[in-house]
């Protein structure tokens, strides 16, 4: 059965049992904690849940469009169905809520996520020191660059990964500033999974263990019912068994993966799941 759901259940109990409510930026509190560490090993367990559905394609199309396209024109996004930042997009004004953005900014997030990527040529970068020096300690990708922040939207949320070969296994470390437990984590842990492995197939290598470090892991209040709903469906109906991941074996480099709505080349084999629960985003 599935051992992520144990876990994201316990997580969220632990929240809603022992979290703090506090105040933010969008106007609707949180119930916080401050600090949790997760360990994946990806051999043993694809990581996604069950106790309700998580939307894997679009997961896996975020993640490309960060680390592969290098894009943070929400447009990308849109032309594949994914309508995930649609309320972070700079009108074609360069207005976003009250912040004013240079008009070439139009249609993105900004100088966030995919475009720091670009800018720092960071996905180039990794797979080549993964490739000719794997124990390189440095295989480090920040998104987290302060001459930057002024003009993102969003300041990204998984800031930072740390990669490692160790006896022919490519692991991350994952860092994350803040989380959102219902809707975010469960992207950005299926997210960087996904990552492990289709870099691992690239360079050779096999697919090890994702540590995933989140501060700030947060249930907005207007998410508890659907959080409630989801630890009810997993005392009563329990859990299922972890899908598997499937790669196009064909493929040699990252970039070939296609990144189209149908997603050829990454799949998903034998996803059960409880159903959706709709819980709303603030932005």
């Amino acid at each position: 059965m599935s051992k992520w759901d144990k876990k994201y259940i316990e997580l969220c109990e632990e929240i809603l049992e022992k979290g703090v409510r506090v105040k933010n930026r969008t106007g609707i509190d949180t119930i916080k904690i401050p600090f949790k560490s997760f360990e994946f090993d990806l051999e043993e367990e694809f990581p996604i849940l069950t106790t309700k559905f998580v939307a894997f394609k679009s997961a896996v199309l975020e993640m490309l469009w960060f680390y592969q396209a290098k894009s943070n024109d929400v447009r990308w996004l849109q032309d594949r169905g994914v309508k995930i930042w649609n309320e972070w997009e700079i009108d074609e004004n360069g207005h976003y809520q009250d912040r004013v953005f240079p008009k070439e900014y139009a249609h993105t997030i900004g100088t966030a996520y995919g475009y720091i990527v670009n800018k720092f040529n960071l996905t180039d970068k990794l797979i080549k020191k993964i490739k000719e020096t794997p124990t390189d300690r440095r295989m480090i990708m920040s998104l987290w660059q302060d001459d930057y922040l002024e003009t993102a939207v969003l300041p990204s949320c998984v800031w930072n990964s740390m990669w490692d070969v160790t006896d022919g296994k490519l692991n991350a470390i994952v860092t994350c500033r803040s989380n959102d437990v219902p809707l975010g984590m469960p992207f950005n842990i299926c997210q960087y999974a996904v990552l492990i492995h289709m870099l691992a197939q690239v360079t050779g290598l096999k697919p090890g263990k994702l540590y995933y470090n989140a501060k700030d892991l947060h249930i907005y209040v207007n998410q508890i019912d659907g959080i409630k709903e989801q630890i009810k469906r997993y005392k009563e109906l329990g859990d299922l068994p972890a899908p598997k991941l499937w790669l196009n074996p064909e493929i040699k480099d990252f970039y070939d993966f296609d990144n189209s709505k149908e997603l050829k080349d990454i799949k998903l084999i034998n996803y059960e799941h409880h159903g959706k629960i709709s819980m709303p985003v603030a932005v």
